[in-house]
């Protein structure tokens, strides 16, 4: 049986993904064979990869974002195990269901306490047979292991733990205040069966002098019987590909007078919002993340993203005023570059006949800037497309049910183009180097803007900031014992907190 990890945290965002992806890249240099793992993820920011399975007529899978780029960061190959479960919301109270990288239903808010059994044994058969091929498995948790109101039903965190006598360790952000109360209450709260497995605590995001935290860490240890495995600081660079919208701030460009202007829309489903990251690298290019019409008013390019909700979210564009603004921009030969779900709401309609998004026999005017209609079907698409535009190579990745009918217009990366409006169905375009250049320097030019493309690779900059998240998690956590902890298990003697589950 291979050695194996779980990071928890007191809450969502408390930095759970960065510790998984540090550790990740922590231990494959130690010439481990390591895997990532989450047994199930709520995200609409999801990739393709391999499905992992032995059938011949099963290639491609999807999987939460975070997990590919995890595995990116234990030099593994990703695939549908590391994610068995990704549920996608389409609403507040249901999401789309994927199981082992395949759509697998709905399922409602009311059904989280009892009604997931079947994807628990999905996400713990995924978990053993990783288990079986890897030396370790870092495995991240969701929200919080204290989540009492859903416990019955939990295999994400210490159900995940119980089933696989997986040791435990609580990450919590200390910027957001409270950690100590947060981690000691994380342990107390549990029952003394999952407590025994929760073996100490990471801090996140500290600033300042880190001999002021000293008294605190030492009483935490103290009072739980449990040790502070080390304190990453807080460091701007590290931006790793987001799995949520928790933190939609934009990528600001230190050359903000000189700055292509570009203005992402907000949707409120908005999914694959990184297809935007590699623009954010750009030295001279300022990216923001809008939601109102005057926001539009000096941007140069609008990209309008993809979304799990086409339908809805169109009509929350109508309602902002933003299909005007939108418009106006495209009408004035500015740039406009829709991506999948974006790309369809630029089109002549949506038609959802079978209720794929929402209700049956749903249907939407588009904005008519571009000659497309689009019509979802049962069938999801899940493809890694090569080809060119612009004079350059692309690549990229389709995950939709929606098809498109493209009546005028130009072919564009599997969408279409009319004069300064773009549309593409392919997901992650834009970290093809050459295309980002050349469609800059499109945009620029449409937009009256002086544009110098720059020398920047994607790839380069995402394997640097993954290099410098492991660099960053070997100086400031005990790597080591985190590593005898995952071999041997969660001490013996750890102490039980009152009051307990």
């Amino acid at each position: 049986m291979s050695a194996a990890l779980l990071v928890a945290g007191t809450t969502s965002d408390a930095g759970k993904s960065i510790v998984t992806t540090g550790l990740c890249r922590a231990f494959a240099r130690r010439g481990l064979k390591v895997a990532p793992f989450k047994a199930q993820n709520m995200s609409n920011n999801s990739m393709v990869c391999s499905s992992g399975t032995r059938e011949a007529d099963v290639e491609m899978a999807e999987i939460g974002r975070a997990q590919w780029i995890q595995a990116l960061a234990a030099r593994a190959v990703p695939e549908a195990a590391m994610n068995p479960v990704l549920l996608k919301p389409g609403g507040d109270r249901r999401s789309h269901v994927v199981v082992m990288g395949q759509p697998g239903g709905e399922i409602s808010s009311a059904e989280f306490i009892g009604g997931r059994t079947h994807l628990g044994e999905a996400a713990h058969a995924a978990y053993d047979d990783l288990a079986s091929r890897f030396d370790i498995v870092v495995c991240e948790g969701a929200g919080s292991p204290t989540e009492i109101n859903l416990r019955a039903g939990d295999y994400v965190n210490m159900g995940l733990a119980r089933h696989a006598e997986i040791p435990t360790i609580v990450v919590g952000d200390i910027d957001k205040g409270g950690v100590f109360a947060a981690m000691y209450g994380t342990v107390a709260l549990l029952s003394a069966d999952d407590q025994r497995l929760v073996a100490g605590f990471v801090i996140n995001k500290f600033r300042g002098d880190e001999t002021l935290l000293a008294p605190g860490v030492a009483r935490l240890e103290q009072l739980t019987g449990r040790r502070v495995f080390g304190t990453l600081p807080w460091s701007p660079d590290l931006w790793l590909d987001s799995e949520d919208a928790l933190d939609l701030d934009g990528r600001r460009s230190v050359e903000r007078d000189a700055a292509l202007r570009v203005a992402v829309i907000r949707l409120p489903r908005i999914s694959n919002f990184t297809d935007v990251d590699a623009l954010g690298l750009e030295p001279g290019v300022d990216v923001t993340f809008v939601s109102d019409a005057r926001s539009l008013g000096d941007a140069d390019l609008v990209v309008v993203p993809g979304t799990r909700a086409t339908i809805s979210d169109l009509a929350w564009l109508r309602s902002r005023g933003l299909d005007v603004a939108i418009r106006a921009h495209a009408a004035a030969g500015r740039p406009v570059l829709g991506i999948c779900g974006g790309f369809q709401l630029l089109g002549r309609s949506v038609d959802d006949p079978d209720g794929i998004e929402g209700p049956a026999g749903a249907s939407a005017e588009g904005l008519g800037l571009l000659d497309v209609i689009t019509t979802f079907g049962a069938d999801k698409v899940l493809r890694l497309p090569t080809g060119s535009a612009l004079g350059a190579p692309a690549s990229g990745y389709e995950i939709h049910h929606g098809r498109i009918s493209r009546g005028s217009g130009e072919e564009f990366l599997g969408g279409a183009r009319a004069g300064s409006v773009f549309g593409t169905m392919w997901h992650g375009s834009l970290e093809s180097d050459a295309l980002r250049r050349a469609f800059l320097v499109e945009a620029a030019t449409l937009a009256g803007r002086a544009y110098e493309p720059s020398t920047v690779s994607f790839g380069e900059s995402r394997e640097a900031r993954l290099d410098l998240l492991g660099d960053l998690v070997e100086q400031c956590l005990d790597v080591d014992a985190l590593l005898d902890l995952a071999t041997h298990g969660a001490p013996a003697d750890l102490p039980f907190l009152a009051p307990g589950a």
